[in-house]
């Protein structure tokens, strides 16, 4: 099961309201297995990757919609070709119920009964996979690795699976000057400061050895990536409401490393970091 895999959050974000009217707002009933994935995780990201849509919520900017035939409608009369299946409310048409950070939909083909529809991955290259019915049950195989998706390879699949919910976040960068200590050692000391972190994947370049590591602390789910792909920095996320102790933890940690900060800046948000005594 899913929640075996993946730990859902304490709170489902637009995860739950009035499924009749959501129901009768689409003209459909919706799968029992997907009420459930709303109810039980809401909206946010699973894996930095895949987010489900939830029919609830006023501010929700992924809402369930019936929106592919009005999104992809005139296209679908210039190129006929790339659109081999029907769209929602067409019968039996696609109905995204996620989206990727790729661009991708997750989709049900709505033929037969709600419990019984397929999943069709529809990549943004206008490429499709159809694969048993079960929105849950696509999510576990895909994070599992059960299910191989070449539209939409899982790369984090050597990882420990994890959702994060939709959160205001505020994103500050802190600009690092090099220090003397290699980078790994520095990443070392970095997770060991605001331990326990949690691997979220990164990335060397083959070309000049550059990187970027990312991860997030267990307790806070402050989300971190120390790089030096864009400059030597680290690029942390958190709520607005732990601005304090993320900006003393952080900070914290980089004079462990040895570096000292070059320049503080709040990319979105308004908190406003100023340096260690």
């Amino acid at each position: 099961m899913l929640v075996r895999r993946v730990p859902p959050p304490s709170e489902a974000v637009d995860g739950h309201g009035d499924w009749e009217e959501a129901q009768a707002s689409l003209g459909v009933r919706l799968p029992a297995d997907f009420k459930a994935l709303v109810e039980t995780y809401g909206r946010g990201e699973f894996c930095d990757h895949i987010c489900v849509r939830t029919p609830f919520g006023e501010d929700n900017p992924v809402r369930l919609e019936a929106d592919l035939l009005e999104d992809y409608g005139d296209s679908r009369a210039m190129f006929p070709d790339r659109y081999p299946y029907p769209l929602f409310p067409e019968p039996g048409g696609l109905l995204a119920w996620a989206v990727t950070g790729s661009g991708h939909h997750l989709c049900w083909r709505t033929v037969g009964p709600p419990d019984e529809w397929p999943v069709v991955v529809w990549s943004r290259d206008d490429d499709y996979e159809e694969y048993p019915p079960g929105a849950a049950g696509f999510l576990e195989g895909w994070i599992s690795g059960r299910i191989v998706s070449e539209a939409m390879p899982n790369n984090q699949a050597d990882l420990v699976p994890w959702f994060d919910p939709a959160r205001e976040l505020v994103h500050v960068y802190v600009v690092l000057s090099e220090g003397e200590r290699p980078y790994p050692e520095r990443l070392r000391i970095l997770r060991e400061a605001l331990a326990p972190t949690a691997d979220r994947g990164g990335f060397v370049s083959p070309y000049d050895g550059s990187r970027q590591d990312h991860f997030a602390t267990v307790d806070g789910g402050w989300q971190l990536t120390y790089e030096t792909a864009y400059g030597h920095q680290i690029r942390v996320a958190f709520p607005p409401e732990d601005s304090e102790r993320a900006r003393l933890a952080v900070l914290g940690a980089v004079r462990k490393t040895g570096c000292e900060v070059v320049r503080l800046s709040t990319i979105h948000g308004s908190a406003a970091w100023q340096p260690l005594p």
